[in-house]
């Protein structure tokens, strides 16, 4: 997603080593930083949408389990 202006803010470096530190790449610093910025953003969005199922899963698994467990104790018991 941001690798084309990665590659621009590579290319301005090596093409302006000494005027890099004097700004002239700054632009493409900020706008590779929204773009990071971004792509945390949506990774993030579905990491969470991602736990949610997991989360869901494994309360069901839970849920299964104590029932089961739960019906060999009252079978053990008669």
């Amino acid at each position: 997603m941001c690798a084309e202006i990665i590659e621009q803010f590579q290319k301005c470096h090596v093409d302006h080593p000494i005027l890099k530190f004097f700004g002239k790449c700054t632009d493409l610093k900020i706008k590779l930083d929204r773009c990071f910025r971004e792509e945390k953003a949506l990774k993030r969005k579905a990491n969470f949408e991602n736990s949610k199922k997991l989360k869901e899963r494994l309360q069901a698994f839970r849920k299964e389990s104590a029932e089961q467990s739960s019906e060999e104790k009252n079978f053990m018991q008669a």
